[in-house]
């Protein structure tokens, strides 16, 4: 009689990667970009509307990327990349102390709904007091002064979890006050910055033999506070999110800032596309193509198609990490993710013409080709 043949144990590290999708650290990343992504888009159409009703023009607070911009932007970065590559000895007393200014605002604006509504039972939550150099409500002055208090206990403390408090300020900032046009400079944008973030962690390795973009990434800058203090801790700038693991000691996970806020432009961008059309909406207007027509493409907006397919980006970088175990260039996942999907929704939707171009000027407004 034959016996049996002895089934073989697999190995738990084949499956290691799948369980790391589950980690706490990965989880973290997950609902935190997103959050900040909708919470970021839903901030400035507000702004926005409160603009419009208040008869001023959006130009004056957000900064509109035009295509020279969208062009050159990568560029800028990668110049500002090397200078921090090789210079950041000698300039990182100057770099702690812009990105904790920049900081220091930025955090103030994720606050100050809070603050607006905490002074909102105050008679004169809406009047404007002598501050500084200029003036400014009271819930203004009081999300002003906690991001001081914030941003004064990361420089003595150097903890990650208020670093990655400062980069959620700094990310709703950039999101809610950058706005992209059309989806002709969209696609730009995010063409270029995906080459960019391909060559500088890819095969920056050849010519400069290390990796530029994660060894910019990782240093840790002097404290301002170190000619003071004599055991000042050294800062990690909040120029991406870290999240510890809790259950592996020492292992965790990290996502750069321009990975939540360049696909966050789009997003918004399409948000405030969603919004327009819905105000525009005419029942003269033609019918949806027969190919959609009842379908649940018609249904779905295009803030939704692009928020799914960013997560789906995200969630096939953290996959491409594990399986290769060394760093991966997020926008390489994040921008085909969420830039397709839309474009193909727009063709199918009869969008893509007017979303191509800027779609939210006005008609007698020359349209830039």
């Amino acid at each position: 009689m034959n016996r049996p043949e002895r089934l073989e144990a697999v190995p738990v590290n084949e499956y290691e990667w799948a369980y790391s999708l589950v980690d706490s650290s990965r989880i973290s990343t997950f609902l935190i970009s997103i959050l900040l992504i909708v919470y970021g888009s839903f901030r400035s159409l507000n702004i926005e509307e409160e603009k419009n009703q208040q008869g001023q023009s959006t130009n004056e607070s957000q900064h509109t990327i035009d295509t020279t911009q969208a062009m050159f932007l990568p560029i800028g970065a990668s110049v500002s990349l090397l200078v921090m590559f090789f210079f950041f000895d000698s300039m990182q007393m100057v770099f702690a102390v812009c990105t904790a200014v920049l900081a220091t605002v930025a955090f103030a604006f994720l606050l100050l709904p809070m603050c607006q509504y905490i002074m909102g039972n105050c008679s004169s939550s809406s009047t404007k007091i002598p501050f500084a150099c200029g003036r400014f409500t009271s819930a203004e002055i009081l999300s002003f002064c906690l991001s001081v208090m914030l941003v004064f206990m990361w420089v003595m403390t150097g903890h990650w979890l208020l670093m990655d408090a400062l980069a959620m300020g700094l990310c709703v900032t950039m999101i809610a006050f950058v706005r992209l046009p059309s989806l002709k400079v969209s696609t730009l944008l995010l063409t270029g910055l995906l080459i960019y973030d391909v060559f500088w962690v890819f095969f920056s390795t050849y010519i400069f033999n290390a990796n530029v973009m994660v060894r910019v990434a990782n240093r840790p800058a002097e404290n301002p506070v170190g000619i003071l203090v004599k055991d000042a801790p050294r800062l990690s700038l909040p120029g991406k999110f870290v999240f510890p693991s809790m259950h592996s000691a020492g292992h965790f996970s990290m996502l750069g800032l321009g990975d939540i806020v360049m696909p966050g432009l789009l997003l918004c961008f399409v948000l405030r596309y969603d919004n327009w059309k819905k105000a525009e909406a005419n029942p003269t207007d033609l019918p949806p193509p027969p190919l959609i027509r009842g379908s649940l493409a018609q249904k779905v907006t295009y803030f939704h198609c692009s928020l799914i397919g960013y997560f789906i980006g995200l969630l096939t970088a953290t996959v491409s990490s594990e399986v290769y175990k060394n760093a991966q260039p997020a926008l390489l996942y994040l921008v085909p993710f969420t830039l397709l999907p839309l474009v193909v929704m727009a063709y199918l939707k009869g969008d893509l013409k007017r979303m191509w171009h800027e779609p939210f000027v006005k008609a007698h407004q020359p349209l830039e080709v």
